[in-house]
């Protein structure tokens, strides 16, 4: 009797000390201070975990398909270059304005600044894309654009760290639906 009454008075004091937080105002949700330290952990680990587990049984089609690289790049620099960066760009309004910053990509087209396993990382960016990130400003392509397309994406990040500002400028300048309507 005396465990469950130990239980319950941690529950209730729990629930009042995440009131106080929630309706005291002292939490700081503006974008242009950073979170503490282990807030900040807490979300980057969950956030990791999270995509880890939701991208691990995602099935990567060949990437190094030349029409998939021409339609990724159109659709970063349209959709993603303004937060993520094109090629020599350090930043934008965009990628100092949110918080969490988003990657620069360019630097390294992983969407989790690692490196190593290509396939996983694919599956990763694949995740992201398709059902964006809550509150980070990251939106969910998936829901405007079929897996395909966003394949393609994939595709251009796997390629955008190797490219200089002039390839890059070729490259999502191109669409690859008026090469097809030239040649017929």
């Amino acid at each position: 009797m005396k465990i469950l009454k130990l239980i319950l008075l941690l529950v209730v004091l729990g629930s009042a000390a995440v009131a106080t937080v929630i309706y005291s105002g002292i939490v700081n949700v503006a974008a242009d201070e950073p979170h503490s330290e282990l807030v900040y952990w807490l979300l980057e680990e969950t956030r990791e975990t999270s995509i880890k587990k939701a991208a691990e049984d995602i099935k990567v089609p060949n990437l190094a398909d030349p029409e998939l690289l021409l339609s990724g790049g159109v659709d970063y620099n349209f959709m993603c270059a303004s937060c993520h960066l094109k090629p020599g760009q350090k930043e934008s309004d965009m990628s100092v304005g949110l918080y969490p910053a988003p990657p620069n990509l360019t630097i390294d087209g992983q969407s989790n600044g690692e490196r190593g396993d290509d396939a996983k990382t694919a599956r990763k960016n694949f995740w992201v894309i398709k059902h964006g990130i809550k509150a980070s400003g990251m939106p969910a392509w998936g829901k405007t654009h079929d897996d395909k397309r966003i394949w393609a994406m994939v595709a251009f990040l796997q390629r955008l760290p190797e490219l200089t500002a002039d390839q890059y400028q070729i490259l999502t300048a191109l669409d690859p639906n008026d090469n097809q309507e030239m040649a017929h």
